[in-house]
């Protein structure tokens, strides 16, 4: 499953995950937002030799979680916001105490969405409103949220475990629905960090939504148990959502699937008025 999600801070983009029912923030992305280094993995080397008890600590405070990237999944050095803190003591930035209460109020609303999840998608909801999507797309993207973590619960229950499975098996379902997978459609796309579904359009949602509500239905109707017959379901539920896809397109004589980012038109313009 993949919990990863991007935050802002002073308009730097901080990259962060779920781990261990908490937030953990990607290590080179805080410094950066912090000292605008062009080379926050030099910084990070400098900082440790500078700051021994730092140093000392560092396999403490640093965990290697995955993290999504240009290149897909990677293992990046994320820290909790206690390491976080830590590190910040170590950075003299005027935007240290700025920061520190940021990162205050993320942790607090962690803690607020474990007790009340309906908050995280007021939030999310809140976020995308923000950023100038339309409410129509965001009753679409929510939904499809909601979706894609009933599907992943679902593997996780089944025997899916590694996170280069949940990766394996989104692959499969977008193949079959697409023609692409992920990584191949953010390059139609031209999106580096970007989530690929934040930049899909209506249609685009659309046709995931049904590719992912669909391998559910297969697994759970056939009671699916292991990875393989998983990978299977995925493919199956991506090609009923192909097919349909399919027909639309030989109906209107469109391509579903653009190297359109949803943004650009014609929401951007509504942002910028």
């Amino acid at each position: 499953m993949n919990d990863n999600k991007i935050a802002i801070f002073q308009r730097k983009e901080i990259r962060k995950t779920i781990h261990n029912s908490e937030w953990w923030f990607v290590i080179e992305d805080v410094v950066l937002a912090l000292t605008d280094s062009k080379n926050p993995k030099g910084y990070i080397k400098d900082m440790r030799r500078r700051d021994a008890e730092l140093a000392k600590g560092w396999g403490q405070i640093a965990t290697p979680l995955l993290i999504e990237t240009t290149g897909g999944m990677q293992k990046i050095n994320c820290a909790n916001t206690e390491g976080i803190f830590r590190i910040i003591q170590s950075i003299p930035s005027p935007k240290a105490e700025p920061f520190k209460r940021w990162l205050a109020k993320i942790g607090y609303e962690r803690v607020q969405e474990i007790e009340d999840p309906e908050l995280a998608t007021k939030r999310t909801r809140t976020l995308y409103q923000a950023k100038g999507y339309s409410a129509d797309w965001i009753e679409k993207r929510i939904r499809g949220i909601a979706i894609r973590d009933q599907l992943t619960n679902e593997w996780k229950q089944r025997g899916a475990k590694k996170q280069i499975e949940y990766a394996i098996l989104t692959a499969e379902i977008s193949k079959a629905t697409f023609g692409m997978t992920p990584s191949e459609y953010k390059e139609l796309k031209q999106l580096k960090r970007e989530n690929l579904r934040d930049h899909m359009t209506d249609l685009e949602l659309i046709f995931s939504m049904l590719g992912e509500r669909a391998t559910t239905e297969i697994t759970q109707t056939d009671n699916s148990q292991g990875f393989s017959k998983l990978k299977k379901d995925a493919k199956d539920g991506g090609k009923i959502a192909g097919d349909a896809k399919k027909a639309l397109e030989k109906k209107t004589g469109k391509k579903v699937s653009t190297n359109k980012n949803y943004l650009d038109e014609p929401e951007r313009k509504k942002r910028l008025k």
